[in-house]
């Protein structure tokens, strides 16, 4: 439940594959709207990319035990203890509605939280803030370490490699975009067109690093043939003799 097969280096290993190899942003694209809105300015790009951080991790948590113990399936036979018997009942058709209710709920907590400790970046995303909620990113980070059965460490690294990703992400395209602003861009390309094509070019490192699995836990991991072989010890000479001169008797 806890940790299953998956040792601290396995962790870590998923941790890395959800920053570059499975980027939430860069190679399946999602949350692009409040990427391309707010990466205007670097301050900005890294304060949204904190909180969306920030978000994926606790609502990816929370989400985790919702369908652990909630929609999942047999996941209310816990409620035996008091009598109860729910295993038929499955509530798999709530999980879209519970995961984005737990998403909207952090999301308000974090835009109270933020209007008041800092109302310069408050006021700098604007209405993009509240529109995190929206942002499917958060959700389809929930959604994928739900179809991937991870025990909750293993969830745990996931989303936050995850929000971590997608923080990555922005903070590059703003950077560049930064730069962009004093440089000579073709007319037709200024603006939207020429963030497209940086972020294009950013995804194919990206791209190239998939079919690259580091999340497997290391007890499901098997050696190949030849490394079986090698370890094999080999027979003594002598058994060897044995065994031919067995074999001579047997011809004669």
């Amino acid at each position: 439940m806890w940790m299953g097969d998956y040792t601290l280096l396995n962790l870590f290993g998923v941790f890395i594959q959800s920053v570059f190899v499975q980027n939430i942003l860069l190679a399946t694209f999602l949350g692009m709207c409040t990427y391309l809105a707010c990466s205007n300015r670097l301050t900005t790009a890294n304060g949204l990319g904190a909180a969306v951080m920030f978000v994926t991790l606790i609502a990816g948590v929370l989400n985790w035990f919702v369908h652990r113990f909630v929609t999942g399936e047999q996941a209310l036979s816990w409620l035996s203890w008091a009598g109860i018997n729910a295993k038929v009942v499955n509530l798999g058709f709530l999980e879209f509605l519970i995961y984005i209710s737990v998403i909207a709920a952090f999301v308000q907590v974090l835009e109270i939280v933020v209007e008041k400790y800092t109302p310069a970046l408050y006021m700098a995303l604007g209405m993009y803030l509240p529109l995190i909620t929206v942002n499917c990113a958060i959700l389809g980070a929930c959604l994928l370490a739900t179809t991937k059965s991870y025990p909750f460490w293993a969830n745990f690294a996931y989303v936050l490699g995850a929000g971590f990703g997608w923080w990555l992400a922005i903070a590059l395209i703003a950077a560049i975009r930064e730069k962009l602003a004093y440089s000579n861009v073709v007319r037709g390309l200024k603006g939207m067109g020429i963030t497209f094509m940086m972020t294009g070019l950013m995804a194919m490192p990206f791209m190239g690093l998939q079919g690259i699995e580091l999340a497997n836990p290391s007890a499901n991991i098997k050696p190949h043939p030849s490394v079986l072989t090698a370890l094999t010890p080999e027979e003594p000479e002598s058994s060897q003799e044995n065994s031919s001169a067995k074999a001579q008797k047997e011809q004669v």
